[in-house]
């Protein structure tokens, strides 16, 4: 698994891919947070950082399918995938190396954006005055989603020769899993009934939750249970297909 780890790594921080998945998302947060007059933080009569935990899930649709789409689907396109099975590896080993890879590229993506934070940090009257916890809370809320994304990336990179195919399936999966349970709760159908239950299948509502700085155990759960779904699957469709 180590090795499968290093060699993403590797692969990564030796080309621009690394560098432009944490540009993209660095500059796409900032222009957000600092530059458009709608949602700017120097516009705002008190300090926050909420433009950027609620655009972030938006661009991570967008960023993540689009570095895991090659993650599978290359290797079987190529024909290197039969060649990793020649080597002292099991399928959870490639699997949980690729992911594992993947979720550090989404960390290092974040960590910069503290320099936000620090400038944030900086800007309250008096310096300071901003709710720390909530934002730290936020950040947790963040990682796991871009957990969770990276999983379904994943599987979405399984099931495809193509990466393009990989790409657009990817991202209407963390769309549906992420949004599309908030919609649907919202029909008229479900109103007053099982609008709740419904929104509690979606990922936008434990976000939302420890967003809020609230990290209670069923958040972390439901989580932890989508990332484990969504890896188990994969290896099912890569061991179907071996």
């Amino acid at each position: 698994m180590f090795s499968i780890f290093k060699k993403e790594i590797h692969a990564f921080f030796s080309s621009l891919t690394g560098y432009l998945v944490m540009s993209v998302f660095l500059l796409s947060i900032g222009l957000f947070m600092w530059v458009f007059s709608d949602t700017s933080v120097l516009d705002y009569n008190y300090a926050t950082m909420d433009q950027l935990f609620s655009i972030a899930p938006l661009v991570f649709l967008f960023l993540i399918p689009a570095i895991t789409m090659r993650s599978i689907s290359e290797e079987k396109s190529k024909g290197t995938l039969e060649l990793l099975f020649t080597k002292p590896l099991t399928i959870y080993d490639i699997v949980a190396g690729k992911y594992l890879a993947y979720f550090v590229l989404v960390l290092f993506s974040i960590l910069p954006t503290f320099v936000y934070y620090y400038s944030v940090y900086q800007l309250g009257s008096p310096p300071g005055n901003l709710d720390s916890g909530a934002i730290f809370g936020s950040y947790i809320g963040l990682l796991f989603l871009g957990g969770a994304f990276v999983a379904i990336g994943m599987f979405a990179s399984a099931l495809t020769y193509n990466q393009i195919a990989a790409f657009i399936l990817g991202a209407f999966l963390c769309f549906f899993v992420h949004w599309a349970f908030l919609y649907i709760s919202a029909l008229p159908v479900f109103a007053t009934s099982f609008d709740l239950l419904i929104q509690k299948l979606g990922m936008n509502y434990h976000y939302t939750n420890i967003s809020r700085g609230l990290i209670e155990t069923k958040d972390i759960v439901y989580f932890i249970s989508v990332i484990v779904l969504f890896v188990y699957a994969t290896i099912m469709v890569i061991q179907f297909r071996k």
